[in-house]
């Protein structure tokens, strides 16, 4: 049974569980192989090259796009690196060789960034794609460090390994994302070696472009598609639980066990991804089941997400939702009966780039609720300058999931649970599909929303 399985980079980060827990997991040698293993770079290693990805605060990116020092900026970053090295020697890490290694890949991405300026000085080309390409150099040099590191550390372990590197660094092919791993992986005999892979491959399309801090998932994806794998695994440092334990407590949140990809799509949207969507839907197509399982509880099935699965028993599957969104609502009296009315502020919000997660109406109201950020900021201006009235209320969504929903009763249980807890409702949203009930409420009833509705369906 051939797998391809995603480490994250918090579970990376704590390399010696991944290797007992994961890597080794109690098999005899000749259960060892017929994996591969895409590795993200070790936790906030990509916060540092770009930008942090929760609260935006600026990388090496950002010197590089105003024209400062960003090479001084990578000597320090590599110091860090050598530093996370360390930590892994009493595993097995060879320190000189992981050091030569990406002291090299810092130099040469330097040479690379130091001609792209100078190609943007020149003022000859579209700087948004020079600028793209930095992201791209940069990002990919996490992946490449922890790639590295891990096959070294398994060789040194008795592990056949071999690290495969799909950042293209020491080639001038311009070979597509598809092409790419397709030549990396064509000559490899699964049942005799482990194959580590980076999170980062090299396309002429540009894994960025379509997928920015997607892009590991997409190349585990692609990677699963190509070998034609069995199974893909994502390992995380949490299980894929009914609610967030931080919120309703441990003892109150179980593992979901079953759900599939319509389930995950729904999560993707409200931000909590399982897998990114645009990585799921090629796996979907392809009938390969994803597991998403706990770094730190090995023997744990975890949750698998396949295309055909429902609950054969009525159940609430998952309860989660978000307290960064914005509630944007446009009135207009004229609105009542007029074919089309909201084309208007659907382009306003394409203009933005922004995309609704709700959407409610009545004769003369549209809600929506958005991401609350720059763009949504931008979008709200608009709108008021264009319509009779928009209000705005910021908000928390909170979404009731489950592939076997359908039924009577449970909408009932939902807004019953609600109003004990003394919330109300502010907008709400169901499609036909019924597997996703969707209720906004004040942000500051976020939390207290979660733990009814988890009290209600899953405690």
């Amino acid at each position: 049974m051939l797998t391809v399985e995603k480490i994250g980079g918090t579970s990376m980060s704590q390399f010696q569980d991944v290797l007992e827990n994961i890597i080794k997991g109690g098999r005899k040698n000749d259960e060892l192989y017929n994996r591969i293993f895409v590795v993200s770079a070790y936790n906030n290693v990509t916060n540092w090259l770009l930008e942090h990805k929760k609260t935006g605060e600026p990388g090496i990116y950002n010197r590089f796009l105003n024209g400062e020092d960003y090479s001084s900026a990578l000597d320090s970053f590599c110091k860090r690196l050598l530093l996370i090295n360390d930590g892994f020697a009493d595993i097995g890490l060879d320190l000189k060789e992981a050091s030569d290694f990406i002291r090299f890949r810092v130099d040469q991405a330097k040479t690379l960034l130091y001609s792209l300026g100078k190609v943007m000085a020149s003022g000859y080309v579209n700087m948004v794609d020079i600028s793209l390409a930095a992201r791209e150099i940069l990002a990919s040099i996490g992946e490449a460090h922890s790639g590295w590191n891990s096959a070294n550390i398994m060789n040194n372990n008795g592990i056949n390994a071999r690290f495969v590197d799909l950042c293209g660094f020491n080639d001038n092919v311009p070979l597509t994302i598809d092409q790419r791993i397709h030549r990396e992986f064509s000559d490899i005999d699964f049942s005799k070696v482990l194959c580590v892979a980076t999170g980062y491959t090299k396309g002429t399309e540009g894994i960025m472009r379509a997928f920015d801090r997607g892009y590991s998932e997409v190349t585990f994806s692609k990677i699963a598609v190509e070998v034609k794998a069995e199974e893909a695994i994502i390992h995380k440092e949490y299980h894929l639980s009914s609610a967030d334990p931080k919120i309703v407590g441990v003892e109150n949140s179980i593992p979901v066990g079953y759900t599939n990809f319509i389930i995950a799509d729904q999560l993707a949207d409200i931000g909590m991804e399982a897998i990114h969507p645009r990585a799921a839907k090629p796996l979907e197509l392809a009938n390969i089941n994803i597991r998403i399982k706990n770094t730190f509880e090995p023997e744990h099935p975890g949750t698998l997400i396949s295309a055909d699965y429902v609950s054969p028993n009525p159940r609430v599957e998952i309860v989660s939702g978000s307290r960064k969104v914005i509630a944007v609502e446009v009135h207009d009296p004229m609105m009542v009966g007029e074919v089309g009315f909201d084309l208007g502020i659907m382009q306003h919000l394409a203009k933005h780039k922004v995309s609704y997660i709700l959407k409610s109406t009545n004769a003369n109201s549209i809600t929506m609720v958005v991401w609350d950020n720059e763009k949504s900021e931008k979008l709200i201006q608009e709108l008021t300058a264009n319509y009779y009235l928009v209000s705005t209320l910021p908000c928390a969504i909170i979404c009731v999931l489950g592939t076997n929903i359908g039924l009577p009763g449970f909408l009932y249980k939902a807004s019953k649970a609600l109003y004990e807890g003394g919330i109300n409702i502010e907008s709400f949203g169901q499609s036909l599909k019924q597997v996703n009930m969707q209720f906004v409420v004040k942000r500051e009833f976020y939390e207290a929303a979660v733990v009814a509705l988890n009290d209600t369906f899953v405690k």
